[in-house]
């Protein structure tokens, strides 16, 4: 079914006040649950509540995991009771504590002696776990299976416990206290004989992640070692569950979004990035504020030396011109140069280490001349025509184009190192921040150029 066909199902079946139920099942069951929760979207949140109790268990659960993080929210007030539970009993285990972490206590309350006692013991078990840790983005729907199984006992196994499990493409060996012995694929169990035991076939020592760790170590590790889902261990050595890899590019989602926060210099408290429809008022202030503030300091110093520079301004006019684009120039080529590093750090590319300080330094000091040479000879062509001034002031625009564009290629690159030496993020030097210091350098460099090469006029003023 086409978008426009869908949207205008939709809207006729909420607009009726006797839906049917039957015509508005089949038609969920249609399409994809992405398609139907956007459909969904432009409805008000009262008529999807209405339409949503129409749904089985399993349905209702796909479709609901597709509505935005605000939309989940509001959606939990309006819908029944009996709705909400039938909601958390169909998914998964790592979805559905996610979406306990976005009730208010007394929803909690509510809902937890609703639920039967594995899936309340479940919820409250990994929601213990801190936002942003590897465990709060655990599911518990895996297979399993003891060491000492014989091959035709596992797969039955497994053919009795796969219809509820997220994933069972990967099989995991645990003793009878739940620590973890091995790995082993579907693919292999299949294939083996049905004399052997699991312990014969099964991969020792596989890779994990601990509940503690933060979450992006997961993904992290799921990338390195190409890997379908990462067991989590708990503090007691115990298997407390799975991050699948489509948890891993949620992760990545999350990670990269809140980089480009902090790099525009908007992350509120606690590190939560801010969101300009659903952050309080008073939060989106607050945290802009500050980084306006504290680059208000920084203007207030550049400010000041130009304005001591009165002397030679007054004799050559046309340098103030200049003094925008020059400062611009350094400030943009060293966000540029720290978003590279930034991007680099992330993907493990770089280290603290000395050797790629210099490696990085060393690709970066041609390409960053390169640039500054080419942004040097615009400029100056360009105000040669549109201002026909003397080769003495577009030697001193040129040159300090050149440097400026180098020296924030240059600070761009080694900012990032030297706040993971201090044990900070490198995303926390906000774009902002850069090109306020560079701002500074910029001034410094521009006026030490203007007095070395137009040092005479002053002389001859005076």
């Amino acid at each position: 079914m086409i978008r426009e066909d869908l949207l205008r199902t939709v809207r006729h079946l909420s607009a009726r006040h006797d839906i049917d139920i039957t015509a508005f099942a089949e038609l969920v069951e249609s399409v994809h649950p992405s398609d139907m929760a956007e459909a969904l979207e432009i409805l008000k949140i009262r008529d999807v509540a209405r339409l949503l109790p129409c749904l089985k268990t399993g349905t209702l659960a796909e479709v609901f995991v597709y509505f935005s993080e605000d939309r989940q929210s509001r959606l939990l007030q309006e819908l029944p009771r009996e709705t909400v539970v039938a909601l958390f009993e169909g998914m998964a285990a790592d979805e559905r504590v996610d979406l306990f972490h976005d009730l208010d206590e007394a929803a909690r309350q509510r809902l937890l002696p609703a639920l039967a006692h594995g899936e309340r013991e479940d919820i409250l078990r990994l929601a213990a776990y801190a936002e942003g840790s590897v465990g709060s983005v655990t599911t518990s729907d895996y297979v399993s299976v003891l060491p000492d199984m014989s091959v035709a006992r596992a797969l039955a196994h497994v053919r009795a416990t796969a219809a509820d499990r997220e994933t069972i493409y990967v099989i995991y060996v645990q003793d009878r206290e739940g620590h973890l012995c091995g790995t082993l694929s579907l693919r292999e169990l299949l294939l083996a004989d049905d004399s052997l035991t699991i312990r014969d076939i099964m991969r020792r020592d596989p890779v994990f992640a601990r509940a503690q760790w933060p979450r992006s170590k997961a993904s992290e590790l799921i990338g390195r070692y190409d890997l379908l889902a990462l067991p989590v261990i708990n503090g007691g050595e115990k298997m407390v569950g799975i991050v699948t890899v489509d948890d891993a590019m949620d992760i990545e989602k999350r990670e990269d979004a809140t980089q480009l926060a902090r790099f525009g210099g908007t992350v509120g408290d606690g590190g939560s990035d801010l969101d300009i429809l659903a952050s309080p008022l008073r939060t989106l202030f607050g945290v802009r504020a500050f980084w306006l503030v504290l680059l208000t300091l920084f203007g207030i110093v550049t400010s000041t030396f130009v304005a001591a520079q009165e002397e030679i301004l007054s004799q050559v006019i046309v340098l103030a011109a200049f003094i925008a684009p020059i400062v611009d120039m350094g400030g943009n080529a060293g966000s540029q140069s720290a978003t590279l590093v930034i991007r680099a750090m992330a993907l493990g590319d770089v280290r603290l280490d000395w050797r790629d300080i210099w490696r990085v330094v060393r690709r970066e000091l041609p390409v960053a001349a390169a640039l500054g040479l080419v942004v040097a000879g615009l400029e100056s062509v360009l105000a040669w025509f549109s201002k026909g001034i003397g080769w003495d002031v577009l030697l001193v625009v040129g040159l300090s184009m050149l440097v400026c564009t180098v020296l924030g290629g240059i600070i761009g690159v080694l900012l990032p190192f030297l706040a993971r030496r201090m044990g900070t993020d490198p995303a926390t030097l906000s774009s902002p921040l850069i090109t306020s210091v560079m701002d500074l350098v910029g001034v410094f460099v521009y006026f030490a150029f203007a007095y070395a090469l137009l040092g005479d006029l002053l002389r001859q003023a005076g």
